[in-house]
């Protein structure tokens, strides 16, 4: 039952046959590098603006239910590492790409939540949701799933409370530190507000996520049925003590979510990256964006910004690490 649920509900293999046979009638051979990327990209594409619609829909109503100010007076209800978890488990709940959290991380910030709070949800929010639980299953299976979350959240929880530590307080702009948050009233909203919420952000997400996904999916067609394996191998596998450090690396000036990775990270596995490679890049792609970085550095100063970058970096090195060790147990 399971794997029926992995494959043909998640994975959606049902897809892929019916694009294969379809192909197949017009003419075209899947056999061949030109049809097999058409099948690529076309079943690539359209599972995962599918599983994005209904995923997006899904959390958005959840999120209807934790705008900002209700975040801020949840996290402020909890201190220390009690907090920071909170903090690390809202981010799951929150929207998919790094860029789009940074302005929450501004306003939990200036509304005088310890600095440690705030770095745990930055960390988590685009590393780690339920979006990512549910597209990694689909991909990799519910062990490598379940085990990515739970080690971003410890990254995220660890890389808050090594900040708070530190005391770096005076390491926030001073427009963020002396802001001044305003208290809104809550709207009472209905199942119907939620419901057209959640529609209005499914519009909104795929609309500014699909250019990325077709990036991505190209990218993953190429690398499916254009890169040698033997390539791929070198760079990426077993041989290469170097492979999750490049992965995470490269990831870092690229940007998109975790819809625009999962096809590249696909097909990276299949021509024989070890998982912990496949897993590094994502997490670096998600989490280390070029230009949320440039966002964030209009918040934070040079020292503050540099040990963030260090914590994310060092953290998702020992997870690719990790993955590559337990690789043969899990898969």
């Amino acid at each position: 039952m399971w794997a029926f649920i992995q494959d043909e509900i998640l994975g959606m293999q049902w897809l892929n046959r019916l694009i294969r046979q379809l192909l197949t009638l017009c003419g075209l051979d899947v056999k061949s590098r030109i049809g097999g990327s058409v099948q690529f990209f076309l079943y690539d594409t359209i599972k995962i603006m599918v599983l994005l619609g209904i995923l997006i829909l899904i959390i958005s109503y959840i999120q209807s239910y934790f705008p900002p100010e209700r975040s801020k007076k949840i996290l402020g209800r909890y201190k220390g590492i009690g907090a920071r978890i909170i903090a690390a488990l809202l981010g799951t709940v929150t929207p998919f790409c790094s860029c789009s959290s940074i302005p929450l991380f501004i306003g939990f910030t200036s509304a005088g939540l310890p600095l440690g709070v705030t770095f745990s949800f930055l960390i988590s929010s685009p590393m780690v949701d339920l979006g990512s639980l549910v597209l990694l299953t689909s991909i990799f299976g519910w062990r490598v799933a379940v085990i990515y979350v739970v080690l971003g959240l410890v990254i995220a929880v660890a890389g808050g409370t090594l900040i708070e530590k530190l005391h770096l307080e005076d390491q926030v702009q001073d427009f963020i530190r002396n802001g001044k948050a305003i208290d809104l009233p809550q709207e009472a909203l209905h199942v119907k507000d939620r419901l057209k919420y959640a529609w209005e952000q499914v519009v909104s997400t795929a609309k500014k996520v699909f250019p990325y996904v077709l990036i991505g999916v190209g990218i993953g067609a190429v690398i499916h049925n254009w890169i040698p394996e033997e390539w791929v191998v070198k760079a990426l596998g077993g041989n290469n003590p170097f492979g999750v450090i490049i992965a995470t690396i490269c990831g870092i000036p690229m940007y998109a979510d975790i819809f625009g990775t999962i096809p590249i990270a696909e097909a990276l596995l299949g021509k024989g990256a070890l998982l912990g490679v496949v897993l590094s890049f994502m997490m670096g792609v998600t989490t280390l964006s070029l230009p949320s970085m440039i966002m964030l550095k209009k918040a934070v100063k040079a020292k503050l910004l540099s040990i963030f970058i260090a914590i994310c970096t060092v953290g998702i090195i020992l997870v690719g690490y990790f993955f590559n060790a337990i690789q043969n147990l899990i898969l």
